[in-house]
This record gives C-alpha cells, structure tokens and sequence, in this order.
C-alpha cells in the first residue's frame, strides 16, 4: 500500500477535507498591473483587486504588485487563498494592520520574551556547537544593534528578559511601515524568533541562513531518527510563505 493509499482511507483526514469550503472557481482570465495615484494595482479583467474589507488592494512598489497579480495567474481552475502568499501579506498590511499597529508591533515583539534564539540546548556538544553557530551571530548583533542584553537559557528552564530588552525589541518593531510589519510578522511567526526576523529585515543574515537557523534543532533530530515526511510536507509549505514575507521586505529595503 502506498502513501497515498494509506492518506485516502484516512477517516480523519477524509472528515478535515469534507468540513472544508469549496474554493472559489477562477472568474477571470486577464490580470495585469496599473500605476495609479493610491499605487500600482492588480486588476482582474480590468476590474481592481480587493481586501477582504474591500478596500483597494494598491502596492507602493511596481514589483510587489507584479509578485501578487503572479499568485492570480498561477491559480487554475479554483482560487485557492492557501498558496496566495504574497496576497495575504499585502491584505494585511494594506487593511489589518494600519488599523491596529501597535497591536501587531506587541505581538511580533512579544517573541522576545521566549525568542528560540534565547534557549539553548545542554547537550549533545554537537548540537550546542551548531546552535552557538547558527544563533550566535544574529544573537550578538542584537545586542550591538538595540544596546541591551538577551539572557539566554540552558535546557528547557525558562529565563526572563530584563524589561529594557523587551522596550528596546517592541521599539524596533514599532519602527517598521504597515507592509513592512505584516511580512515581519510571518518571518517572526514561522521562525519562532523576532531576532531573526530583525536581523533578516536589517540585511544581516540572508533568508537561507535564516530558515536554517529556525530549524536547526528539527535538523538535529532528523539526522538521529530519520525524517518524518508529514513534518517535512508541512515544512515546506511554511518555507513557501517564508519566502513571500522575504521578498516583500526585500523589495520594500531596496
């Protein structure tokens, strides 16, 4: 019996794809790019792309619209919001956001408080080796670049950020444009680390390095016991949306 044999008479996962809402089918077949005064603007057929809130969805940047009218290109013969990465952040950072900034800076900046970064392992010497490697670099520009200290922590034992190293991560994010903050957000959420985040932002670590980094304890343990093909599916699926939060800070630093 192969995998698949195996995922269909899943009845489990049968239930998840039944309780799932049937996609929107493709109503369009042009999309294209305008400069207008609000922006550049993705049209379907002409007509002008929406938020969810049914606002105009319009990009600074020529580039960044060209990345989002790609996603409604690619999709077929249903719409799938799932893999329209570029979409969800420019939704975000168009409507969500804006609305509710200072929220959004707290919860990316919260990160702080349990960074991955912060909570090292104690054993195997291997493994303290590659964190210090992979860690230590974005680690110590942290420090350098905000002026304060990450206390870090051995093994599973919790470990408090002193107050001044929370202020100084919460204004750092607070910095960042709507756009800006809502791609910020993604890297921070899938990586576990706002340092990471804040040191691929900043250009100090390329999105490469700083998805290895994320996963460096995953890599460990894939290497002792195998890797584990639902986790590596989902991996990748989380590295897609990964990469249109990179691009979309990428462009708007250029």
């Amino acid at each position: 019996m192969t995998r698949e044999d195996v995922q269909n008479s899943d009845p489990m996962r049968k239930a998840q794809e039944l309780m799932r809402p049937p996609l929107p089918k493709r109503f369009y077949k042009d999309v294209s790019v305008e400069a207008r005064d609000e922006g550049h603007v993705v049209l379907l057929d002409g007509r002008t792309v929406k938020t969810p809130g049914k606002l105009t969805l319009a990009l600074p940047l020529a580039e960044l619209a060209e990345e989002v009218a790609e996603e409604w290109r690619a999709q077929a013969e249903v719409i799938d919001p799932g893999v329209m990465h570029m979409t969800r952040i420019a939704n975000s950072g168009i409507e969500a956001v804006p609305a509710k900034h200072g929220e959004v800076a707290d919860a990316v900046a919260a990160y702080a408080g349990t960074d991955l970064l912060c909570y090292r392992a104690d054993g195997p010497e291997r493994l303290v080796e590659r964190q210090g490697e992979m860690w230590g670099p974005v680690h110590a520009w942290a420090e350098e670049t905000l002026g304060v200290r990450f206390m870090l922590a051995a093994g599973i034992m919790p470990v408090e950020q002193p107050a001044e190293t929370l202020a100084a991560v919460r204004e750092a994010v607070g910095r960042y444009s709507p756009l800006e903050l809502a791609a910020l957000h993604t890297v921070t959420t899938l990586t576990g680390s706002v340092l990471l985040a804040l040191a691929l932002a900043a250009g100090k670590i390329d999105a490469e390095r700083t998805w290895a980094a994320a996963y460096v304890d995953e890599d460990w343990n894939a290497e002792l016991w195998g890797q584990d093909a639902e986790a590596m599916r989902l991996r990748e699926m989380k590295q897609a949306e990964f990469q249109a939060a990179v691009k979309v800070l990428a462009l708007l630093s250029a």
